[in-house]
């Protein structure tokens, strides 16, 4: 990380830097384009660097669209999705129509053996050359009845197989579409649905509790720093809160600089002190370029607990969890507060993503 001069005029450089990368590499300037260079650029997601680093000297469309689905899966849903309609359509024609084909030879090794059993039966007298010759057909159309269900069973491995694929595709993209990018934790999108879940079930509503968190005054930081610093300060942070929890919990990045983490399991005293412990380490962690060795300073955050049990769904739990955030704020930042402790304050809407 370094910092610049003038954040306003950090952003305009690597604007500016983007787009002459762009142009250099014969790169239309679309918007899903840009935001591939943007990201690689301003160097806040590595695997994404290198991704456009080992472009050609004149990328493909389809090249970046490739990495854009890698890495902004959000963005490329409806195509990653109609292209997986599209194959599986396909390859499940072609298996029936492989099973069609498979019958068709069957109930032709039907009639053949039908035939023979009617043309043995009205014979009183059957010679040793007739015989011969019956046992040499039902020996080939058996050999190519076996033969064909071989083809048919292999092809339909195969294209079990390519479904698989599908499969496995549409369940990665599932879980990219769930993920922040920046963080590589869970986004909004998957909270929705995860503080949803909790009140499907008593043992739900008895055994869970929210921690809200907020980076403060994180805008201080971006317009003193530039957002790249700011950027790198969040990814460090959402570490923090992802192995500072045990690895059944659930965190994610819900805004920009604010993070959400479902507790289960715990009484209220346990998860403050989750979230007291995840408050003191964040404080502790010196925040430093690898590159230049600058210091950003102490780094903060504030957060607002509220049980499950104490709200009557999740609007009514985001809401008082975010009236506890809310608190820890205007009584000086940097501490923890539980929504049993204080009266009811204004929140702010929690579903963004009610409809997948």
């Amino acid at each position: 990380m370094q910092p610049a001069a003038a954040p306003t005029e950090r952003s305009t450089d690597i604007a500016a830097t983007v787009v002459a990368t762009m142009r250099q590499l014969g790169v239309l300037g679309l918007p899903r384009n840009y935001e591939i260079f943007y990201e690689a650029l301003s160097g806040t997601n590595r695997e994404l660097s290198l991704a456009v680093l080992s472009l050609s000297n004149r990328p493909t469309q389809d090249e970046l669209d490739k990495i854009g689905r890698s890495f902004f899966a959000q963005n490329h849903g409806p195509g990653i999705v109609e292209h997986a309609r599209d194959v599986i359509a396909r390859e499940l024609e072609e298996v029936a129509s492989l099973l069609r084909s498979e019958r068709s030879h069957i109930e032709k090794y039907g009639r053949i053996l039908d035939e023979t059993s009617s043309g043995l039966s009205g014979r009183s007298l059957l010679s040793q050359d007739l015989l011969q010759k019956i046992a040499n057909a039902m020996s080939v159309a058996t050999s190519s009845t076996i033969d064909h269900g071989r083809q048919v069973a292999s092809m339909l491995s195969d294209k079990t197989a390519e479904l698989e694929s599908v499969k496995s595709k549409l369940e990665e993209y599932k879980r990219l579409a769930d993920t922040d990018p920046l963080t590589q934790i869970w986004n909004r999108r998957a909270f929705d649905k995860e503080i949803t879940r909790i009140y499907t079930s008593n043992k739900g509503i008895l055994f869970n509790a929210l921690i809200l968190a907020d980076i403060d005054r994180f805008k201080d930081i971006n317009d003193r720093y530039g957002h790249p610093v700011g950027d790198k300060i969040i990814q460090i942070i959402a570490e923090i809160f992802q192995t500072s929890i045990r690895g059944d919990m659930f965190v994610a990045r819900t805004g920009g600089e604010e993070f959400a983490l479902i507790i289960e399991g715990a009484s209220e005293d346990a998860t403050y002190e989750i979230a007291e412990r995840i408050r003191s380490l964040i404080e502790q962690t010196p925040f430093t370029s690898s590159q230049t060795g600058t210091n950003y300073g102490t780094v903060t955050v504030s957060m607002g607990i509220c049980m499950a049990s104490e709200a009557e769904g999740p609007e009514d739990l985001y809401t008082k969890a975010d009236r506890a955030l809310y608190r820890s704020k205007v009584s000086g930042r940097n501490r923890v507060t539980k929504h049993s402790t204080m009266a009811g304050r204004p929140g702010k809407s929690w579903l963004l993503y009610k409809k997948d």
